[in-house]
């Protein structure tokens, strides 16, 4: 119903910020990554989503669209309520949880407040076809921990490369040149390895 809401923050906790957008006050509730990124802000921008139960309309906002998708997803879990979401997407970034569920890495869901074992196993099942399309869908990709390897693989996928040519293609160059420190280079390099 609510794409986002634009406005000041006139008040801000780790766990809800009220948003004044044109004199109307909005109760929004946020996880710990949205208050990480908002905490400096005076006003700004909170993607949305309003979930409507039977006895109260609540609404959640998000620094950024890919932290709504993931609370979305998760919320389409069975067993998986507003709450839980919330408290893994203030427990980890959503990349982290893509990432643990694609590598379903339970020990690292159970380990956030409310998520047991078979919970975690549930997330894994129902979650990892649907984010490894949506990461291929949205030419994402995983934290590697290195810009240059992310940035030459957005570039190659971009170019209409198949995902796993590209990554196959980079680290082929990261091992046989460790010495590769520019974009431009291992690109081309890249290119000439598929």
């Amino acid at each position: 119903m609510y794409a986002y809401l634009q406005g000041k923050f006139t008040y801000k906790s780790p766990a809800q910020v009220y948003v004044d957008v044109n004199g109307v006050g909005y109760e929004v509730n946020i996880s710990l990554n949205t208050y990480s990124h908002i905490q400096n802000l005076e006003q700004g921008k909170l993607f949305t989503h309003l979930q409507v139960k039977e006895d109260a309309h609540v609404l959640f906002g998000f620094f950024d669209k890919q932290e709504k998708d993931m609370f979305l997803l998760l919320t389409g879990v069975s067993g998986v309520g507003s709450s839980t979401a919330r408290m893994m997407l203030s427990s980890l970034r959503p990349e982290e949880v893509s990432l643990a569920i694609m590598q379903s890495n339970i020990k690292l869901l159970e380990s956030i407040k409310g998520i047991g074992k078979k919970t975690a196993e549930r997330l894994v099942l129902e979650l990892k076809d649907k984010i490894g399309k949506n990461l291929l869908d949205a030419n994402l990709s995983f934290p590697t921990g290195n810009r240059l390897e992310q940035d030459a693989l957005n570039a190659l996928t971009a170019l209409g490369i198949s995902r796993s040519q590209a990554e196959n293609a980079i680290q082929k160059i990261i091992r046989t040149e460790p010495s590769v420190s520019q974009l431009e280079e291992l690109i081309k390099k890249a290119l000439k390895a598929i």
